[in-house]
């Protein structure tokens, strides 16, 4: 596979994702993803994503909860 940015060969890894909201921190490790050689752009496949994405949700469900209480 082909980096989209540079031309680079994407290699199939883990790594880790970070995201930093206004009520929290959140930090996954290996998280399987594609690593380009060259420029080290990272593309997470369709499964990852949606899978990151209903976390993310299911966090930010939690700590709307915690809010309230």
């Amino acid at each position: 596979m082909k980096c989209l940015y540079c031309d680079g060969e994407m290699e199939k890894t883990k790594s880790s994702y970070t995201i930093n909201r206004r009520n929290y921190h959140l930090f996954l490790e290996e998280i399987p993803v594609y690593v380009c050689t060259k420029c080290k752009e990272k593309l997470f496949e369709e499964t990852e994503v949606e899978a990151i994405q209903k976390f993310i949700r299911h966090l930010e469900s939690d700590v709307r909860q915690l809010q309230r209480v």
